[in-house]
């Protein structure tokens, strides 16, 4: 399926569900998947979610009418789904120590020594 059918949709409540998103989006056009993206270690909503139609035509449709407007409480970001190579060839991410949990006083030491 073409990228130009599949939307990121953004700033969603937590409480947000994938039926309430399959309900909403299908006012555009006919929805052929709805994944809202659940943290792996909570189950708990991300806030985001992909919703594909069948056409681009429908999802540039969506991206109209749902772009910035109210959605349970928030303003929700509708956009294009950028293709997954493009956010690949962000550089890998340096360091560590820190964000593994702790304060991160350790690698503080280690950084001012050189």
């Amino acid at each position: 399926m073409s990228n130009a059918c599949r939307l990121f949709v953004g700033n969603l409540s937590y409480r947000t569900l994938e039926n309430d998103l399959q309900d909403h989006f299908s006012q555009a056009g006919v929805v052929t998947s709805c994944n809202l993206m659940l943290d792996k270690f909570t189950g708990k909503s991300r806030g985001f979610a992909f919703v594909e139609y069948a056409s681009s035509e429908e999802a540039n449709k969506a991206v109209e009418m749902f772009h910035n407007k109210d959605f349970q409480g928030r303003a929700l970001t509708v956009n294009i789904a950028r293709p997954r190579e493009e956010r690949a060839e962000r550089p890998p991410r340096q360091g560590g120590g820190a964000s593994a949990g702790g304060s991160g006083g350790g690698g503080a030491g280690y950084r001012a020594s050189r």
